[in-house]
């Protein structure tokens, strides 16, 4: 059952709900968001396959099967293809990094582990890291830079979050103000250098200014960070996943200055915001100017408790607009739909639709926040606008 004294009181409540319900919308805002979702490329991949076992990997924990992942790749050349990984346990010593044309298929049954080694996610790739762009340590699957990829199959993927990467959340804040300083001063981002040394947690998938992207299937557990993490992508299908982190910052989907997203039939059960829309911190979002739009999430279950079903910030300084959420069901949440945000963010978000969200209990359904914390001192205020809520 909704707290609906929670509902009213954390926030704005229906008062300022009201203060932000749209003046005028545009006609008809689900048919526009069926346009959007079926607008939405999916990759070209061409039909051929390469077995990760015809290039010596062998199942089993003592064995490392990412030489034959990345010579499985190697071999599919130009025209690309699918790197299929067969039932069994594929011991990962390291992420891999997809190019253009490739799909990562594991197929059911088969489970690919990754190592909790933080050397093995050495070198240093550009990232964005809570909103902020710096050179960190490698997301376990990378792509930067590529169109028409996939990850996809019945199996299970496995990050091994909780022994490894999660344990340095306790250690992490230096480093985290250090870069949200570089950040607000506009150090430049190639001398945003961290990795060894450091501690800022790599994610799960990040894909870095990709065309074309599809993830679907797989059930993605034990996270390292955010799980699934699109930044400044265009035509990213993700759907039919289960996802499953109990720790903290165990984001779902969080589509980040990302456009034309389609989120659907997916599962959350995790410790942290089931879907997350972001689009950069501060300053260094203002720098990137690039809003996250145009992204529909349907048919979606929020198994979690402790974050928000649905969530907008709370970097979010770059702007989101042009968000449809509808038949959205909700556990025991936190937070069921999420505007979080402070005066440090500026930025500006609109033209957000959601209808049919069930929930069974929350401590508020609905919450608009303007003092989320890590307030460093700013006077951006965010403006909200052109919001419609129903059926909650």
């Amino acid at each position: 059952m909704i707290d609906r004294r929670a509902m009213l009181g954390a926030g704005v409540g229906t008062a300022g709900l009201a203060t932000i319900a749209p003046a005028a919308m545009p006609s008809d805002p689900w048919r526009r968001a069926d346009a959007i979702a079926r607008g939405i490329h999916r990759p070209q991949i061409t039909p051929q396959d390469q077995r990760i076992t015809d290039f010596g990997a062998r199942s089993g924990v003592d064995r490392d099967a990412r030489p034959a992942i990345l010579a499985a790749m190697a071999a599919l050349g130009a025209r690309g293809g699918r790197v299929v990984l067969p039932p069994g346990v594929w011991r990962c010593d390291g992420p891999i990094h997809l190019r253009s044309g490739v799909a990562l298929h594991v197929e059911g049954g088969a489970t690919l582990r990754f190592s909790r080694d933080a050397a093995h996610y050495l070198p240093p790739v550009l990232t964005r890291w809570e909103g902020t762009e710096c050179w960190n340590y490698s997301p376990l699957i990378y792509a930067r830079g590529a169109s028409d990829i996939a990850i996809t199959g019945d199996g299970t993927i496995d990050g091994q979050g909780f022994e490894g990467f999660f344990r340095w959340r306790a250690q992490q804040k230096p480093d985290q103000e250090r870069l949200r300083d570089m950040g607000a001063r506009g150090v430049p981002v190639a001398q945003r250098r961290f990795g060894e040394g450091h501690y800022l947690r790599p994610g799960f998938v990040q894909f870095m200014a990709c065309r074309r992207v599809l993830i679907d299937g797989p059930r993605f557990v034990d996270s390292t960070f955010w799980m699934i993490h699109p930044v400044y992508c265009d035509h990213v299908t993700v759907r039919n996943v289960t996802l499953v982190s109990h720790h903290l910052n165990s984001d779902g989907v969080d589509p980040d200055s990302s456009t034309n997203v389609l989120i659907e039939r997916c599962i959350f059960d995790v410790g942290d915001d089931g879907v997350a829309i972001k689009s950069g911190r501060d300053a260094d979002g203002w720098r990137v100017g690039r809003a996250a739009s145009r992204i529909v999430i349907r048919d979606c279950e929020y198994r979690g408790d402790a974050g928000g079903g649905m969530s907008i910030g709370s970097e979010m300084s770059g702007g989101v607009h042009d968000v449809y959420c509808e038949r959205y069901r909700m556990n025991d949440v936190a937070h069921g739909l999420y505007f979080k945000s402070n005066l440090d963010r500026g930025g500006a978000i609109g033209n957000i639709f959601i209808r049919d969200v069930s929930i069974a209990t929350a401590q508020a359904a609905v919450i608009f926040t303007t003092d989320y914390h890590g307030y460093r001192g700013g006077t951006a205020p965010t403006r909200f606008a052109d919001v419609r809520i129903e059926n909650v």
